[in-house]
């Protein structure tokens, strides 16, 4: 009897033991911190990897959970975010662009970071040029998630057919470029322009109103430290507006579906032979297995383009949960994470280690296109992050659109659009 019970108290230690040594070391459930991000990445195939950063974050963290949530795009995720404020909803972390920053602040929805980002030691890390969308009135409120430009993308194949042997470098090769890559026959247009008055549209229409030497906002020389003066109706605005129009007057364009511009099928297809995009399309066109090629964005009177990329958002909440969501950043921020998001979706890499390292280098050596987005990096222009951009874009979506559509010339349409903006700011 004796022999019977050691020997059933023998297997019930083992077991035990057993048990114990199975159990994954993850931190009780009630002491898992689970946060919300919200994010809109797009395309699709980005938001997979975002999946799989986010999951080896959870893996290595078993005490803090993150869930990534698609809320649709900026146009679609702006009224989301601004009915969570208001509800006192809001998610832990948002992935937005950085222009929503002044209207995040003045809503007092989000923490400043310049002193968690000191003493993280990240800060030097960040490449010197993104502070710039980082700051506003002294303090930094978010940290970059990605950076990229806006370049043309383009088929080699569609080029070569047409007897093109050079990338257009000027406004006036551009378009004579694009006369010669439409064929009706064919159904084939030289380029693909986004119609709507969306963000999108703005985004990928700024790089010409730069390029024309046109600037969005000027001092008040009147009010020292005031905000700056918006004035959409610019030389460069006009000059950009009338090589849009210029472009579909020649008929060399085809417009995208209605604040859909960032869709690449018709390019992928053979029908556009030229569209506006940037380096976070390189994952999905090498699936694909299509040809393509970037040029930068051809001058009118200098070189430009538009900086873009997201940033991360922390939002008010509690001190453990701001703090676990810190833990989140500072992975974000992070060589490895920087350097598998870029690699795979083809942002720009926000880590100065990343760019220089073993792995992106022979990342760059395969894909040519990445250095014209590097080497364009040096002329890309931050849209304001002010409060009040929304009424700034929407105001140029209103006259984009109007021209594209041909319901308005670009000084009409400009015009229209500076009175009503002016009416909206009070300047």
């Amino acid at each position: 009897m004796f022999a019977l019970t050691r020997r059933l108290l023998i297997i019930c230690l083992v077991t035990l033991l057993g048990l114990t040594g199975c159990q994954n070391p993850r931190a009780k459930e009630s002491d898992v911190i689970h946060l919300t991000l919200w994010q809109g990445v797009n395309p699709p195939p980005n938001r997979d990897v975002l999946q799989r950063l986010v999951d080896r974050f959870n893996q290595e963290h078993p005490d803090i959970q993150v869930e990534s949530l698609y809320v649709g795009q900026s146009d679609q995720q702006t009224p989301k975010v601004l009915a969570a404020i208001v509800g006192n909803a809001t998610p832990d972390l948002l992935w937005f662009a950085p222009m929503f920053t002044g209207q995040l602040v003045e809503l007092e929805a989000i923490r400043p970071l310049e002193d968690w980002l000191t003493e993280s030691g990240l800060k030097e890390q960040i490449g010197p040029a993104l502070f710039e969308s980082m700051t506003w009135e002294g303090h930094i409120w978010s940290i970059p998630f990605g950076t990229n430009n806006v370049g043309i993308f383009y088929r080699p194949t569609l080029f070569e057919a047409a007897g093109i042997r050079e990338v257009p470098h000027t406004w006036e090769e551009l378009r004579a470029v694009a006369k010669q890559l439409t064929d009706p026959s064919k159904d084939q247009h030289g380029m693909l322009l986004p119609l709507g008055k969306g963000e999108w549209s703005v985004f990928t229409w700024l790089p010409f109103m730069w390029s024309g030497g046109g600037e969005l906002t000027e001092a008040n020389p009147s009010e020292p430290g005031a905000e700056p003066k918006v004035t959409l109706n610019n030389v460069g605005a006009i000059a950009a507006l009338h090589l849009w129009q210029d472009l579909i007057s020649d008929g060399s364009v085809v417009l995208s579906g209605p604040e859909r511009g960032y869709e690449v099928d018709g390019f992928l297809a053979g029908k556009v032979a030229m569209q506006l995009t940037g380096p976070w399309t390189l994952g999905q066109l090498q699936a694909t297995g299509v040809d393509f090629a970037v040029m930068p964005i051809p001058e009118g009177a200098r070189r430009a383009t538009s900086t873009g990329g997201e940033n991360l958002f922390l939002l008010k909440s509690t001190p453990e949960r701001e703090k676990a969501a810190q833990t989140f950043m500072a992975y974000v921020l992070s060589e490895d994470f920087q350097t598998q998001w870029a690699i795979e979706t083809g942002y720009l890499p926000v880590n100065v280690r990343s760019r220089e390292s073993q792995a992106y280098k022979d990342f760059m050596a395969k894909q040519a296109a990445v250095d014209v987005f590097l080497e364009q990096a040096e002329y890309g222009r931050s849209r304001p992050i002010f409060p009040g951009y929304n009424r700034i874009s929407d105001s140029l979506g209103r006259a984009i659109e109007a021209v594209v559509l041909g319901k308005a010339t670009p000084e009409e349409a400009l015009e229209d659009s500076q009175r009503r903006l002016d009416l909206a700011l009070g300047q």
